[in-house]
């Protein structure tokens, strides 16, 4: 019998990994001579939209550079992130608190997220959270990746979950659009660096912290 079914984004909604990344992209920055272009505290939500978003912010802030050096980076940025992927980044406040009550509660749990599954599933690993999980879809797992809903569905599928009663948490627009081109709800969290566009983002529901996730999903979904 197929489980009611809740899936994760991962950065930015479990784990924040904005330090890491960031450092993956300074390392670029360096690599060129120009020092570190990003500050973590000031670009934590640009991190947390991934790579590119990242280099393009840093090149934005001197002069000569454009998308072919975005292109030409991203993959150093990604090998000097899979090098050093879990010195900053930490599990967000009771996120697997509430992964386990879901569990209990005989919920389905999985993640679908846009950063490369050898990534994803290397970061999980070794934070020690893994297991919980019943899926893990990447940005590369499928040939779509969010906000088409077939990620979405997949992970549902993957953790023996039912995509009619599933929802998405996440912090994001891609996350609410998948969501949307899914037709289920999300939950967007508002604990992040980007509450206020969060908010602005009109979800089904968001919650400011995981303690608040149990009564959610029971609304939505049963």
């Amino acid at each position: 019998m197929t489980k009611r079914t809740v899936i994760f984004d991962l950065d930015g909604t479990l784990a924040d990994t904005s330090g890491d990344l960031i450092a993956a992209a300074n390392a670029c920055f360096r690599g060129l001579g120009l020092g570190d272009l990003l500050d973590p505290a000031r670009d934590a939500a640009t991190a947390l939209r991934g790579g590119r978003a990242m280099l393009t912010l840093g090149f934005s802030r001197v002069e000569g550079f454009g998308q072919a050096d975005v292109d030409a980076q991203y993959p150093i940025l990604l090998a000097a992130y899979a090098e050093d992927i879990d010195t900053h980044t930490v599990m967000y406040p009771g996120a697997m608190d509430a992964v386990a009550r879901l569990l209990s509660a005989d919920y389905a749990v999985g993640i679908a997220t846009n950063k490369p599954v050898a990534l994803a599933e290397t970061l999980m690993t070794s934070l020690g959270v893994r297991d919980a999980f019943a899926s893990l879809i990447g940005a590369d797992t499928l040939p779509v990746r969010k906000p088409d809903p077939e990620h979405h569905f997949e992970a549902v599928r993957r953790a023996g979950g039912d995509t009619a009663r599933s929802l998405l948490v996440g912090d994001t627009a891609t996350d609410r659009d998948t969501s949307r081109n899914a037709g289920v709800p999300s939950v967007l969290v508002t604990f992040g660096p980007g509450r206020d566009d969060v908010l602005a983002l009109d979800p089904e529901a968001t919650i400011d912290s995981f303690d608040q996730l149990d009564d959610v999903v029971a609304r939505l979904i049963g």
